[in-house]
């Protein structure tokens, strides 16, 4: 079964509602048509989401969201915190626990401590604002003990250059934060269609599933990204915050590539083509196209072939996307 619709999703655990950079972009392609949109609040992102489950549902188009935060968490974690060797229960947890109003004020790094508490030592999560007294989050990495037998980086991280730990949870290229901020979200939009929602590739059902969740990687193509933008960087240094916005073409290149894949039915064979391993199939979950030479250049190909229609249309903002 193909994909006749691609949603890309770059999160944020902003505190305050932002466009722009570093705030929430939503990529989408169908047929070869590209759409995007920049989301000031997760609150807002959510509902738009919601909308367009509805619609695809309605309509009987499959529907591929890949979310740019990991879906599951170093081997033993999901044991340690939940009791069960599961990254949907990680899922639950969370998602029982975490504040988040439409202001974007949340409570991520309370409960990141909460957690830390739960576990022996001191960790594994770190970073906190300096204003914040938690001192069961350490500020720093290296203040971390007790807790080796959690590795850092998950068997897709390490299968994906550049890829950081889901424990850093601020400073440069820290990923932690958006997965707590994002997985509760998924967990509301998987509860909310249990009939059509899976999760690859925890979800055994999901290579039939008419809405699937996969975790994706966007850095993946930075070649390809940065080939697209430094046309119109010429005499400027390629900020993230230089137009075109960097978050903002990875989701549409990333959604065009996929897209083309799909069409081509090669995507499904290339998903389910990933590691015969318990662990990744039940506790960390593996990034799309991870590991795979094979995917990567499919990819790469697919990703160059888009061209410049992964370009936003507005230097101010993308195109407004339509769910129905």
């Amino acid at each position: 079964m193909t994909f006749a619709r691609i949603a890309i999703l770059d999160w944020s655990a902003a505190a305050t509602p932002c466009r722009g950079a570093d705030s929430i972009w939503l990529g989408m392609a169908a047929q070869g048509r590209i759409h995007s949109r920049n989301l000031p609040t997760r609150q807002r992102a959510e509902a738009l989401l919601i909308r367009l489950v509805r619609a695809c549902r309605a309509r009987g188009d499959r529907l591929l969201i890949g979310a740019d935060f990991a879906f599951g968490y170093p081997a033993g974690f999901a044991r340690a915190l939940t009791g069960q060797a599961d990254a949907l229960a990680v899922w639950g947890w969370l998602a029982a626990h975490i504040r988040d109003d439409a202001r974007n004020r949340n409570n991520r790094f309370t409960v990141a401590a909460a957690m830390n508490r739960a576990l022996p030592g001191l960790g594994p999560f770190w970073f906190r604002p300096a204003a914040l007294a938690l001192p069961d989050l350490p500020a720093r990495g290296s203040a971390r003990h007790g807790n080796q037998m959690l590795a850092d980086l998950r068997a897709t991280d390490r299968a994906s250059p550049g890829a950081q730990s889901v424990w850093k949870l601020g400073g440069a290229g820290a990923v932690g934060s958006q997965g707590l901020m994002g997985l509760p979200m998924l967990w509301r939009l998987r509860a909310a269609f249990p009939d059509a929602v899976a999760v690859w590739p925890f979800d055994a059902h999901w290579a039939t599933a008419p809405v699937v969740l996969a975790e994706v990687f966007p850095s993946m193509l930075n070649a390809e990204i940065a080939a697209l933008r430094q046309p119109h960087l010429t005499g400027r240094r390629p900020t993230r915050r230089a137009w075109p916005v960097k978050d903002a073409v990875q989701v549409r290149l990333l959604a065009a590539a996929l897209d083309r894949l799909s069409m081509a039915g090669r995507l499904v064979p290339l998903m389910a083509a990933l590691p015969d391993d318990p662990v990744i199939r039940t506790e960390e979950g593996w990034i799309l196209g991870a590991g795979s030479p094979a995917f990567g250049a499919a990819l790469r190909d697919a990703a160059q072939e888009s061209g410049a229609a992964a370009l936003p249309l507005n230097p101010a903002l993308c195109r407004p996307f339509r769910s129905r």
